[in-house]
This record gives structure tokens, sequence and C-alpha cells, in this order.
């Protein structure tokens, strides 16, 4: 899965201790099959405030909690977790990062039924899974600087993945007017002719993005890519709904399901529509990525928060 290879196994490689960072990259790329164990019913767009404790118990830790809109949890092998070890810390100082094992009968796992019909996330509840310290990634209470790593990684792969001409939700538009010319009109053409062209801006982009990130580890640049990919897919699915007339308008299977990958250019119309509806929120909401960019890419002044400072378990909740 792209949670293993394009995100996962970068942030081990650099937090882990180098005696342990190969094998662990291996445990991971091997079966590639992991989840990410971050977003909590309370705690979405701020990651910081989350509540997922892990208490230290000699040589492992105890941890409790639920996670939320898990991308493939049912069949992951591993997942990467954080939670808060010290309460009496700011949000983003008491944190701590792990790797986890979802076998450990602690671990329970149950479907989140979209819009489109299927489970494709879930929701992770643990009670007293066990985690060995060597399993701990970075320091105890550096977990939001290694979860930033996993983030920047996450929404570089999401926005700026290598693609082809004309791959993807794109693609399926355009093989679409091609062969079906009855269903073509001039706002549409116009319409389609600027969505091709911003496709092929973003993939052009992606394409530098990535080759300046080959030298180093990735930075806010990831956010605006992410962003534009998010909204670059609900306007092409929205012009594909519209080119199908009411064609689009129907769905061919609502059966609940539980996939074991993302597929989403294969399908129809309407799944394809409903679907990347969600695109604006996963891997970081639109409107947090706006906030990256004006920060670190504009400078932009700061808002002002009032909760960055003062002791988590004094927060309001």
């Amino acid at each position: 899965s792209a949670t293993a290879t394009a995100w996962a196994a970068p942030t081990i490689l650099r937090f882990a201790p180098t005696s342990r960072s190969s094998a662990t990259c291996r445990r991971w790329t091997r079966r590639r099959s992991g989840c990410q164990l971050f977003s909590e019913p309370g705690a979405g767009s701020d990651l910081a405030t989350l509540a997922t404790r892990a208490v230290r118990d000699g040589d492992e830790w105890i941890v409790d909690g639920q996670k939320v809109w898990t991308t493939m949890a049912h069949v992951a092998r591993w997942a990467i977790l954080v939670a808060r070890t010290d309460p009496s810390l700011p949000k983003h100082q008491g944190l701590s990062y792990f790797v986890c094992d979802m076998t450990d009968p602690g671990v329970d796992v149950r479907p989140l039924r979209q819009i489109t019909g299927e489970a494709e996330f879930n929701e992770v509840f643990l009670s007293g899974v066990r985690i060995p310290d060597t399993d701990r990634l970075g320091a105890v209470g550096e977990g939001w600087k290694v979860a930033t790593t996993t983030l920047m990684n996450e929404r570089v792969t999401i926005g700026a993945h290598a693609a082809e001409r004309e791959d993807g939700l794109i693609g399926a538009v355009t093989k679409t007017w091609r062969e079906r010319p009855e269903l073509r009109t001039p706002g549409l053409h116009d319409r389609l002719l600027r969505l091709w062209v911003d496709a092929e801006a973003l993939r052009l982009t992606a394409e530098r993005l990535r080759q300046g990130l080959a030298a180093g580890q990735p930075g806010p640049e990831g956010s605006a890519a992410k962003l534009t990919f998010a909204t670059l897919n609900q306007a092409i699915t929205g012009l594909d709904v519209e080119l199908h007339g009411e064609e689009g308008l129907s769905y061919k299977d609502w059966t609940m399901r539980r996939p074991k990958d993302a597929d989403w250019a294969s399908r129809d119309a309407g799944f394809r529509y409903l679907r990347m509806k969600g695109n604006s929120i996963e891997g970081g909401t639109s409107e947090i990525l706006r906030n990256i960019i004006a920060d670190r890419i504009m400078q932009l002044p700061k808002e002002p928060r009032g909760d960055v400072d003062i002791p988590w378990k004094d927060l309001p909740r």
C-alpha cells in the first residue's frame, strides 16, 4: 500500500535507530499492507489534540483509544500510530510515535460505510494494546515531529505522484469524449480543455517537485500539490457526470463491500463523483492545507491560537 511504502518507510528510515531501521522497513514493505492510525473522533484537522493514551509499562507501552477514517485498516498487517504519552505537556509536546501490530488481540477494526456504498475506511478501537518500546520511532515526546514527516510524505504521494499524460481521472473523461461524440457540447468542450491543461500543469509541476525532493525531505510544497489535486479531481468528476447526462446519475453497484485497494479511474462516473468528495478531507483538509501554504510558503502571519502553550489535560473537550 502507499501507506507502507511511500510515507511510512521514509519516516522509519529517518527516525528509527540505524540498527533497526532497515529491518523495520523490510517488515513494512515486504507485506505491503499498512495503515495510519492518526485521526480520532475529536482530533481530525487539529490532530495534535488526539486523546489516545500510551502508558509505559517496563519495556512496553499499553495503548488505549480510538482512531477513525483509517484507510484499509481491515487488510493492514502493521500501522503507524501517534499516541499521547504525557498529558501534562502542551498538545504538540506530549505525543510519541509507534509501529503497531494490527493482529494484536486488543485491536478491533470496524467498517465505516461511505457515500459510495463501500467501506474503504474504518474506525479502530485500541484496548490494552501492548507495543514494545523498540517499536517506537523518535524520542518519547517527539511524536509530532515524526508525524509531520509522515504527513508531508503523504501529501507529496497523493498530490505529486508519478503519472503519464492523461493518466487517472482526466484520462477517463477524455476517453469518453473521444469514444462517444454524441455526448459532446461546445460548453463541455471548453471546460474539458481547461481541465486537461490544469491536469497537465499539475502533472509537470509534480514531476519537478519530486525531482527537487530527491535530495532532501519533503516540505510544504506537497501541501500545495495535494490541495490542487483535490480541487482538480472534484472539478473533473463533476464534468464527467454532466458529460454522461442521465447515465452519469446511475450507479452500478451499491453493495456494501470492503475493498482491498482504492480503485478510482476504472469505476463508473457516479462512483468517481461521489468518491472524490473525500479528496478535500483525506490526507489533510483543504482548509488546513491553505493555512500551511499561507504560513510556510507565503510567510503570512499565523492565525492567533490560545491553546498551544496550555497543558493538554487542561484543554476544554
